[in-house]
């Protein structure tokens, strides 16, 4: 325990620490303050655990929101969203991270096996405000926040499950159904996103098949609109390499709209809820965000969850300026992956 609690303050305070230089942001003006770890979820909370390392204010409203998966940190940003929009000239911060050394499975149940080959220490701190003095040296400004949870579905609700194995070794099972459930999670959420996003003419593209197929049962294929027409970036949870095959086919991305997702993974392994995060800094560091460019974050989670959260470019993003985890190396990427790599002893 003690060392798991290490290590998670370890990220924590760190990103923290950076955040709070970027911005000039004192502890004490912080207003909100929402954590997420799904995994680890020790007592005293780990909200608590930056309340007291900071010394932030005694009426501070605090969150600390576990077992919700990967797609926790858009909860968190949507959580904080909400509250902003209820306390004036606040600032919220949002911080997202996961552990490994309390929640490494020792056994050999190969469907737990594979959450120890792809989840790797990550964490982020993002600072939200709704001061309209900000407005001119923030980032980016915060659109739609979009939730849909698929747990009604039992087959949606399993496929992503924390248990013992047969020798009582506690691990996270993943089920042969992950990515059938996924994308029938992103179907549903598309379908209500993409009214609020798309262009008018893929819109009604998209209402005249729906009639067609529905109303006089046409044997066509279903519209999937080109949200390339609404995005010029997409941020892709870093799952795994099936879940961002699959999501690059779906919507009819190209290579260059899946290079920060693909590089993250490659780079950072899926770092859970903070991966998102690490996926925007590549494209920062890449010098790829202009004033306007809107940004697409979807996140996968437990549960079964599909999460968006939408951003517009308040400003061009200088990466000269930038301090990210990508700037020592970013011209060595991106690189190549193959499909199939030997293993070297």
């Amino acid at each position: 325990m003690a060392e798991a609690r290490k290590e998670t303050e370890t990220v924590m305070f760190g990103a923290i620490d950076e955040l709070l230089a970027k911005t000039g942001v004192k502890p004490r003006d912080i207003g909100i303050l929402v954590v997420n770890s799904s995994l680890f979820n020790p007592t005293p909370s780990l909200s608590s655990a930056i309340v007291n390392h900071y010394k932030l204010r005694g009426n501070i409203f605090s969150y600390n929101l576990g077992g919700m998966g990967c797609s926790a940190g858009l909860i968190s940003i949507d959580l904080a969203k909400q509250l902003l929009q209820v306390h004036r000239n606040s600032y919220a911060l949002v911080v997202s991270t996961e552990n490994n050394t309390r929640n490494w499975y020792s056994g050999n149940n190969r469907s737990m096996l594979v959450t120890n080959c792809l989840f790797r220490v990550g964490g982020a701190a993002i600072l939200l405000s709704n001061r309209s003095s900000d407005r001119r040296r923030s980032k980016y400004e915060l659109v739609h926040t979009l939730r849909t949870h698929m747990g009604a579905d039992d087959k949606s609700y399993n496929c992503v499950f924390q248990q013992e194995d047969e020798k009582k070794n506690i691990g996270v099972t993943l089920s042969k159904d992950l990515m059938f459930v996924a994308g029938e999670a992103l179907k549903a959420n598309i379908t209500t996103l993409g009214p609020l996003v798309l262009p008018l003419s893929e819109q009604l593209l998209f209402l005249a098949t729906l009639v067609g197929r529905k109303v006089l049962k046409m044997k066509i294929k279903p519209y999937i609109p080109d949200f390339k027409l609404a995005f010029e970036h997409f941020c892709i949870h870093a799952g795994g390499r099936a879940v961002l095959d699959e999501l690059e086919k779906s919507l009819d991305l190209t290579q260059w709209h899946m290079e920060p997702s693909r590089m993250t993974l490659y780079r950072f392994g899926n770092t859970s809820s903070s991966s998102l995060w690490y996926e925007l800094a590549y494209s920062e560091a890449k010098g790829r965000i202009k004033k306007g460019d809107r940004l697409w974050q979807i996140g996968f989670g437990s549960g079964f969850k599909c999460n968006s959260a939408v951003w517009r470019a308040v400003k061009t993003i200088n990466p000269a300026m930038e301090r990210n985890p990508w700037m020592d190396e970013i011209d060595q990427f991106p690189v190549q992956v193959p499909q199939v790599a030997p293993i070297v002893y």
